[in-house]
């Protein structure tokens, strides 16, 4: 059971130098389209896996995939928003979490018709292929930035670092939310089951919408504002959920800090993107390299904080974390730019 558990999120880590290594020697659009190609045939082969080895190794190979066209697909996306000049990218990142709430609902109704997961993902993988094959043509030429030769890894450095330390801080706060928010509702403030999961609900409602809303805001205020306030509304929201135990306001809480995490991600990728030391792709995945440690990472420390002093006192950590985030964009080198 072990193996079934960390075989994904060890692809998405191992793979995370490879894909920025295959970015920076191939066009971006090129990566997309393969990596999409095998997303969904690892989605397919993970319904139809009849042992656990199987299983284990289709959701490894998902991990390496899913990094293919994720990386790529974010250089693509700030390729586009170059095009546009002016801020785009946060709404990209806004489609994909209306697709979270569009998967879920696919999934309850595939399970209330009975329908065997095998011939769900298989259903979904060739909608979505047939998708990935429809929109090719249109995707962006993006060549790679032929630059010094540069070892597979190179630990992001200088300002990377920075916005590599910004990553982890918010989606360790996104992990959790994942993770722990309904637990949080039901176990500190006991509240019924039913009920514990509108926390999770005002959560991804409020970071879809803040990322349908972001792009304008950024191109008003300047992303250096955005993420300044990106971490107070994270660290205020749950220290509001932890200090004052109402449902009511601690799902207010959770509602600021959906606000807070929705932006910071995309706003750090398109920095990333333009890093002069890296094409976009590689400087992408070096971020992602750091903020992926906080996704995988951070939560299962929660679980740890919290069996020793309560989840009041492991949201509270968070709340840490989120300011973390506002201090890290206050004290800069005058030499870093936001926009």
């Amino acid at each position: 059971m072990g193996a079934v558990l960390f075989a994904l999120p060890v692809g998405l880590l191992m793979t995370l130098p490879v894909t920025g290594a295959l970015l920076g020697k191939h066009n971006s659009r090129r990566i997309l389209f393969i990596g999409a190609i095998l997303f969904n045939g690892m989605l397919s082969l993970i319904g139809f896996a009849a042992h656990t080895w199987q299983l284990v190794l289709a959701l490894f190979c998902f991990g390496v995939s899913r990094n293919l066209m994720n990386i790529s697909v974010n250089a693509q996306a700030i390729g586009v928003q170059g095009l546009y000049g002016r801020p785009i990218i946060a709404g990209f990142h806004g489609i994909w979490s209306m697709a979270g709430f569009g998967g879920a609902a696919l999934g309850s109704l595939m399970v209330s018709l009975n329908i065997l997961p095998g011939w769900h993902f298989l259903t979904v993988a060739l909608l979505l292929t047939a998708v990935a094959v429809y929109f090719f043509p249109q995707t962006l030429h993006q060549e790679p930035v032929i630059g010094e030769r540069k070892p597979l890894f190179s630990f992001p450095r200088g300002s990377l670092l920075r916005f590599g330390m910004i990553s982890f801080a918010s989606m360790a706060c996104e992990g959790t939310m994942y993770d722990w928010s309904g637990i949080y509702f039901q176990k500190a403030l006991h509240v019924s089951r039913q009920a514990a999961t509108i926390g999770f609900v005002v959560y991804m409602v409020a970071m879809t919408l803040g990322r349908f809303t972001g792009d304008g805001l950024t191109a008003k205020f300047g992303i250096r504002r955005m993420l300044t306030c990106s971490g107070l509304l994270i660290a205020s929201g749950l220290l509001l959920a932890v200090l004052l135990t109402e449902p009511l306001v601690a799902g207010f809480g959770f509602m600021l800090v959906g606000f807070g995490v929705s932006c910071v991600i995309p706003l750090v990728f398109s920095m990333a993107g333009k890093s002069k030391e890296l094409g976009s792709g590689a400087a992408i995945a070096s971020v992602s390299t750091v903020g992926y440690l906080g996704f995988l990472v951070v939560p299962p420390l929660v679980g740890s904080v919290a069996e020793l002093a309560g989840l009041r006192w492991a949201f509270g950590m968070m709340a840490v974390l989120g300011a973390s985030i506002t201090l890290m964009i206050r004290v800069r080198s005058d030499r870093e730019t936001y926009g």
